[in-house]
């Protein structure tokens, strides 16, 4: 079994301590990373979570550590995060699962080709090895992928590893270096004194901080909430298998039209079909037409009847510090796989990639992803309060970007100079009249 759930054994719980200089709300890869930063520069920790670290879909997604195909905004940071990732792999080691392996991306249609050559202009303005296709370069480099390949395009410096075991030593690492991580913590809500953060009000007892950040992944929309801001995010559950060791077809990762691969330190494939469903409930009607845009291109995603705790019901719910909140019911969200999914994903695997035909599904799993309306993050500090700063909805990239993402807002947090163009992820676009302009899909 490779996925945390509220049985999971409680691995870290520190004692809560009275003042920090930064309370992070969320143990995930965004949180942690963020941590692993501020403590390097000598800032005292908190992470809190109200299950477990990389319980949900910080050990949940597909293992993809990649610049290919990124929104262009995004691309810089995804580059200093490939570079972060090799530093990680060598302070902590091989386990984490790091190595550049090279992501593909086949071409099926015109279409498919078009966004490849478009994607071109963003490889080139950053320097990059991406390298377009022709089909005869197909069946030279993944020659296990069947299809009528009009070519695609390869980044050979990008990279993989695994979730499962990357975030947890990642927290180690930052814990050795001093951040207090409290497990089977829910932070119920932010301690504000004349409009400025003063702390956390968690479910174990108030900690003071200056500053204060939600990293709490498809939560924070309900988080947010409860302090009267308005985050435009929802969620769609995505499924995801792997296999048994199986033949080697490709080492690092690929996405062949309708089926996705990442080659296992365990010697298996981790398999996605690309296939995301959203939950309909009460934010669904309170945000969908601000997702339209996405929609449009969108041609994988369904809508389902299901429950989904993740969103606040409509009117929102309220609680203070001394009431039990939402986040304490739901440790570790834990949705059960699509079985329709699941078999679509057999089916094009085995089209796909005959070679791992005999490769049988050993597990399956399904995690919820957080998105906003135009497929990027939000890494920004808010007007009001001042202190409280938010780095959420990465939208299915942040596992891949999380180190980088984390070295933004460890600086955003410090007051330095930001060393990329945060522009497009700041807060305001979604009260400023900006168009979403939806960035490459989840």
């Amino acid at each position: 079994m490779f996925l945390y759930t509220d049985k999971s054994p409680v691995i870290f719980r520190d004692e809560l301590p009275d003042e920090v200089d930064v309370a992070i709300i969320g143990g995930g890869v965004i949180g942690v990373a963020t941590a692993w930063y501020l403590a390097k520069r000598g800032r005292k920790v908190l992470i809190c979570d109200k299950g477990r670290v990389a319980g949900e879909q910080s050990s949940r997604n597909w293992g993809w550590v990649r610049v290919n195909g990124r929104d262009a905004a995004e691309t810089p940071i995804a580059i200093e995060s490939l570079r972060l990732w090799e530093e990680l792999s060598r302070e902590l080691g091989p386990d984490i699962g790091f190595e550049r392996r090279g992501i593909v991306e086949l071409a099926e249609t015109d279409a498919d080709m078009e966004f490849c050559e478009g994607w071109m202009d963003v490889a080139r303005a950053n320097r990059l090895d991406t390298k377009l296709l022709s089909p005869d370069d197909v069946r030279n480099i993944f020659p296990a992928a069947q299809g009528a390949w009009k070519g695609g395009m390869i980044t050979p410096s990008d990279g993989r590893a695994e979730p499962f075991k990357a975030v947890p030593a990642i927290a180690r690492a930052a814990q050795h270096s001093g951040v207090l991580i409290r497990e089977t913590c829910a932070v119920r809500s932010v301690e504000i004194t004349n409009n400025r953060v003063a702390g956390i009000v968690t479910e174990d007892g108030l900690v003071k901080a200056g500053a204060v950040l939600c990293a709490a992944g498809a939560w924070s929309n309900m988080f947010l909430g409860q302090l009267g801001i308005d985050l435009p995010q929802l969620a769609v559950r995505g499924t995801v298998a792997r296999t048994e060791p199986a033949p080697s077809v490709f080492e690092g990762a690929g996405g062949a039209k309708d089926i996705f691969i990442r080659r296992r330190q365990d010697g298996g494939y981790t398999v996605a079909s690309g296939i995301t469903e959203h939950l309909i409930g009460a934010c669904s009607f309170r945000y969908g037409a601000r997702f339209l845009p996405a929609l449009k291109s969108a041609s994988e995603l369904s809508f389902t009847l299901g429950k989904d705790p993740t969103q606040a019901r409509f009117p929102r719910c309220k609680w203070n510090g001394d009431d039990a909140s939402p986040f304490e019911l739901t440790r570790v969200l834990n949705p059960a796989p699509s079985e329709s999914v699941l078999q679509k994903m057999r089916a094009h695997l085995d089209k796909r990639i005959p070679a791992l035909r005999s490769a049988k599904f050993v597990e399956s799993w399904a995690g919820m992803i957080d998105a906003m309306p135009d497929v990027v993050p939000v890494m920004d500090a808010l007007a009001a309060p001042a202190g409280l700063f938010v780095a959420t909805g990465f939208s299915g990239h942040g596992f891949g970007i999380g180190p980088g993402a984390g070295a933004v807002m460890a600086d955003m947090i410090d007051g330095r100079e930001p060393r990329f163009d945060l522009n497009r992820f700041r807060f305001s676009r979604f009260t400023d009249g900006s168009r979403m302009d939806p960035g490459p899909g989840i």
